[in-house]
C-alpha cells in the first residue's frame, strides 16, 4: 500500500485538481443551482462513484485497452456527448415556476429516493462516457504507486478511493454553494429562465468539447 505521506501528497493533487474548472464541477455547480444543493450532493454521489468505476478499469488494465482502441474511444466519447447534448436540450425546455417562501423552498428541495437515485444514476453516466477522466486515471494514477511496497493493482485502488474522497469534499462545498445561490434566483422567472439558458449552453459546449476530443 502507498505510505501516508504520498497518500497526503495525492489527496492534495486530487484537492486542487477538483478545483480547476472541468466537465464535472461544470456539471455539479450548474444542476445545484437549477434544482437545489440535495440534487447537486446527489449528483457529487454519482460523480464518484464514476471514479469508483475509472479506477477499477485502470486496475484491470481495461483503461489501456481503450486508450489503445481508436473505436473504443470514439464510441465512448459519442455517448457522453450524446448524453449532453440531450441534458442541453433539457435545460433549454425547462418550465419555469416562481417559488415564494421558505415552505415552497424546502418542498423543492425534497427528494424521494428514486429520483434521488436517478439524479446519483445521471452522475454517474457522466463520469463514465467521457474518456478523457479514463485515459488521464491510466496515466496520473500508477505515477503514485511503488511496485516495491506491493501490488499495484491494490495500490492504485487505494489512490482511486482517496481521490474520490477528495472529490466529495470539493464538488460537495461546490454543490452547496451553488445550491443556496440557487435558491435565490428560484423567486425570479426571468432569473430562472435565463439560468436554464445558461445551463443548456454550458451543457451544449461541453457536449462540443467532447466531440472535439482526441487521445
Amino acid at each position: 500500500m502507498p505510505t501516508w505521506d504520498v497518500l497526503i501528497a495525492f489527496f492534495g493533487v486530487a484537492v486542487l485538481l477538483g478545483l480547476s474548472p472541468g466537465p464535472d464541477n461544470l456539471f455539479v455547480l450548474v444542476q445545484s443551482a437549477q434544482r437545489g444543493w440535495r440534487v447537486g450532493l446527489c449528483v457529487v454521489l454519482g460523480l464518484s462513484l464514476g471514479i469508483v468505476g475509472h479506477t477499477v478499469a485502470v486496475a484491470l488494465g481495461l483503461a489501456a485497452v481503450v486508450a489503445a482502441s481508436p473505436m473504443l474511444f470514439t464510441a465512448l466519447k459519442l455517448c457522453g456527448a450524446a448524453y449532453l447534448a440531450y441534458l442541453a436540450w433539457g435545460a433549454w425546455r425547462a418550465p419555469v415556476s416562481v417559488t415564494e417562501g421558505a415552505q415552497a423552498l424546502a418542498e423543492r428541495d425534497v427528494l424521494t429516493l428514486k429520483t434521488a437515485m436517478g439524479w446519483v444514476g445521471r452522475g454517474v453516466v457522466m463520469n463514465l462516457t467521457n474518456p478523457k477522466v479514463l485515459i488521464f486515471f491510466l496515466a496520473f494514477l500508477p505515477q503514485f504507486a511503488d511496485p516495491a511496497r506491493g501490488s499495484v493493482g491494490l495500490q492504485v485502488m487505494a489512490l482511486g478511493c482517496v481521490f474520490m474522497l477528495a472529490t466529495l469534499l470539493v464538488f460537495g462545498s461546490i454543490a452547496c454553494g451553488s445550491g443556496l445561490f440557487g435558491q435565490i434566483l428560484q423567486r425570479s422567472a426571468r432569473a430562472q429562465r435565463w439560468l436554464n439558458r445558461i445551463a443548456a449552453t454550458v451543457f451544449g459546449a461541453l457536449a462540443l468539447r467532447l466531440v472535439m476530443v482526441q487521445r
